[in-house]
């Protein structure tokens, strides 16, 4: 396969992954989350943060850092409307999709760690072969 052909490929696959999204969307909504008061303050401090200036061209690497404290900021906007402390903790529900954001930082900053313990989820029941 061609250069070409692969991303040609890699287009209609995103344009796929948007489909299972379409439909993911309208079976999931939000999801409660502990997290612990230090946390839950910095990520409410990363809301109340106002960035100026403009910031010129950005790397990869750049772009995809500002986004990620954007969705840190986002968590912080539904802590401070939303958030309920318990103990130590302050519990949310949190859109699915800034859960997953979250989520797909850890395991980008796990790195290889996360994929020698695998997935925080159990696997899909199997069905019984005696049944």
């Amino acid at each position: 396969m061609t250069h070409q052909e692969q991303y040609t490929l890699y287009r209609q696959e995103a344009k796929l992954l948007a489909a299972v999204g379409e439909h993911v969307h309208h079976q999931v909504g939000r999801v409660t989350v502990r997290l612990p008061a230090e946390l839950a303050r910095a990520a409410m401090a990363a809301w109340e943060r106002d960035d100026e200036g403009e910031l010129g061209e950005e790397t990869w690497e750049e772009r995809e850092q500002r986004d990620q404290a954007g969705e840190l900021a986002l968590i912080g906007l539904a802590l401070t409307e939303d958030g309920r402390h318990d103990g130590g903790e302050v519990v949310v529900d949190l859109h699915v999709s800034s859960a997953g954001a979250a989520f797909r930082a850890y395991i980008e900053a796990a790195g290889p760690a996360f994929r020698q313990t695998g997935p925080a989820y159990p696997p899909s029941p199997q069905p019984d072969p005696d049944a």
